[in-house]
């Protein structure tokens, strides 16, 4: 019975690594497939400016980074490195 319950558990912990190898290949796929589509909008034109990054601008301008930043990441869903290097070059 011990020997059963090792295998099964061995068997379980193998496919639980094959899920998490197809997720993050799926992750960086569709980062990939993110990346080209943000590439096309910008060569279109297409983007619509959010009202809230006036007030992103105005707080990155008056030396409030940190709660620029976090606005920021909440209009854009940007990651912190991303959303920082936009702060500074507002500022």
């Amino acid at each position: 019975m011990d020997i059963a319950g090792l295998f099964l558990a061995a068997v379980a912990f193998v496919m639980l690594l094959g899920m998490e190898n197809r997720i993050s290949r799926t992750d960086r796929r569709l980062a990939r497939v993110e990346r080209k589509l943000d590439l096309i909008v910008d060569h279109l034109g297409l983007r619509e400016e959010d009202p809230r990054m006036d007030e992103v601008v105005a707080l990155a301008r008056s030396g409030k980074k940190i709660p620029a930043i976090k606005t920021y990441r909440e209009i854009t869903g940007a990651g912190l490195k991303e959303a920082k290097e936009a702060v500074d070059r507002i500022v």
